[in-house]
């Protein structure tokens, strides 16, 4: 096996060396002079872009797309902990897509997608693979390989929206029949799962080689030497504790030791019905709870879910909380330092210089 290499100074992160030495800290457990803190801030004088969606990435010119995040990356402060990267994610089906659903977009929605189911018999699809000519993957892979080639030693290369588990049987089946297909035939959604699970160590590596992710190193919600990204399963709201149990923690387990620093995404109230497992999940570092009220209508903020991100950490866990540089001194006041991952913005970079000094006289 090769030796895995130190990834490379950016030149947009000048205190590069700094900022990963306390992302090592937090990911370890261990608090320096402050918690962790990713600020950013426009650069005066500074041109900016519009940026990409979904809909862009699906279909745009690449090359346009990845000089487009080097101008706006060239034109914001990256305070703290905060690191200059890409996304390249198609939207959260794309794995579904890679595995034969057709995507789809609205003119109205271009920041979202969603798939057509195409399982109509387990039997007849199973076992469930990535299709390795599916244009849209090889797509994926080339945006990588341009994204690596443009912007390696200025960018870290963000993996993709990591929607495995159920969340891509779920819409190859449709959420719905997947919910009677666990009562009626569990046995073959133990196939399928498992299947999922074959998909989510191929694509982490695929994407990896294409990214050169040894090379340049990691950034996804988390920055790590060794490597980190997002895990999730949105479609777990509509499962029971028993359902869930079977299901979907194995598969989290599984995938966030291949990851080793998982970021769990947890989009919701209507997840919280899990909240004990997903808080005893052992492969979960970071909680990202997603504030929302009713059925996902209406966003709410983080210093709004004190509690719930205090037992997040009274459980072992770190947790990412958004907020303004007000909200985030406030949230300090109450928040275990050595287990948050504060996520703001300035209006200059003296502003992110002046939050950062004063959570240091502060912790």
């Amino acid at each position: 096996m090769a030796t895995k290499r130190k990834p490379a100074p950016l030149s947009l992160k000048p205190d590069f060396e700094d900022a990963a030495r306390r992302w090592e800290a937090y990911l370890q457990g261990e608090l320096l002079d402050r918690p962790l803190v990713c600020v950013t801030a426009p650069i005066a004088g500074k041109k900016t872009v519009p940026g990409s969606s979904y809909h862009d990435r699906v279909n745009g010119d690449m090359d346009q797309i990845i000089e487009n995040m080097l101008i706006n990356a060239e034109a914001t402060y990256f305070g703290g902990e905060a690191m200059p990267a890409t996304w390249l994610s198609f939207g959260c089906d794309e794995i579904a897509a890679f595995c034969g659903a057709e995507l789809h977009f609205s003119p109205d929605s271009p920041d979202t997608c969603w798939s057509k189911p195409f399982v109509d018999d387990w039997e007849k699809v199973l076992p469930l693979r990535l299709q390795e000519n599916n244009p849209l993957w090889q797509r994926m892979l080339k945006f990588y390989r341009k994204a690596a080639d443009r912007l390696g030693g200025k960018m870290l290369l963000n993996h993709l929206d990591l929607h495995t588990n159920g969340d891509l049987l779920a819409p190859i089946r449709g959420p719905e029949r997947l919910c009677m297909d666990m009562i009626e035939q569990p046995e073959v959604i133990d196939r399928a799962m498992a299947d999922a699970r074959t998909i989510f160590k191929k694509v982490w590596y695929d994407i990896a080689a294409a990214g050169r992710m040894d090379e340049f190193g990691y950034c996804g919600g988390l920055y790590s030497m060794e490597g980190a990204a997002v895990i999730s399963c949105d479609f777990c709201c509509m499962i029971g504790r028993d359902m869930f149990r079977r299901w979907i923690l194995p598969e989290y387990e599984a995938e966030s030791a291949i990851v080793k620093h998982a970021f769990h995404h947890w989009d919701g109230p209507g997840a919280l019905t899990h909240e004990a497992d997903i808080l005893a999940c052992k492969g979960f570092h970071t909680i990202g709870y997603v504030p929302t009220v009713g059925h996902g209508v209406g966003r709410i903020k983080h210093i709004e879910c004190l509690d719930l991100l205090k037992r997040c950490q009274k459980a072992g866990k770190a947790v990412q909380a958004y907020g303004t540089p007000d909200e985030v001194k406030l949230m300090h006041r109450e928040l275990d330092p050595a287990k948050v991952m504060y996520c703001t913005n300035t209006a200059t970079p003296q502003e992110a210089e002046e939050l950062l000094s004063w959570l240091v006289r502060n912790t």
